[in-house]
């Protein structure tokens, strides 16, 4: 199972009149109720995560396997292809699913307006977030009932 993951918006707010802090690592401190919630994710499905967030080619694969660790999140890590032509988040899942056809266990966590209009068969996999908020708890319900089924 995998869960394609945004950060912005989803693991660390996206409001422009609040301060972000970083660890010592360099990268944001996530949100403690989106880490419980991710970690809720992960137990409850096993799943493997796949970095979608424009933040994903900053770091190696083993680096951003250290950034969620030091977070308390602890499971294998991917990230899709980076994005040097700077497609739209929407155009970058198409690649993904383009890419693997065959899988069907996934879900996506992400506030990106522009996955409302991916094909119906893979915006029924998207669980949307507001950018403000971050990961709640209806998000990693949904998530997880997504992962399940």
């Amino acid at each position: 199972m995998l869960l394609l993951l945004d950060i912005d918006g989803v693991m660390v707010h996206a409001s422009p009149w609040k301060k972000i802090d970083s660890l010592d690592d360099g990268f944001y401190d996530f949100m403690p109720r989106a880490v419980e919630g991710l970690r809720k994710i992960i137990s409850e499905t096993g799943a493997s995560i796949v970095l979608t967030s424009s933040h994903k080619s900053r770091y190696s694969l083993s680096e951003w396997k250290n950034i969620f660790t030091k977070r308390g999140i602890d499971t294998d890590i991917l990230k899709l292809e980076d994005n040097p032509t700077f497609l739209s988040r929407k155009d970058e899942i198409l690649r993904w699913k383009q890419s693997n056809a065959h899988l069907e266990d996934y879900a996506i966590l992400d506030d990106d307006s522009s996955l409302h209009d991916l094909p119906e068969g893979i915006k029924q996999r998207v669980v949307f977030t507001q950018g403000f908020v971050g990961l709640k708890d209806e998000n990693v319900n949904n998530a997880i009932a997504l992962l399940k089924s």
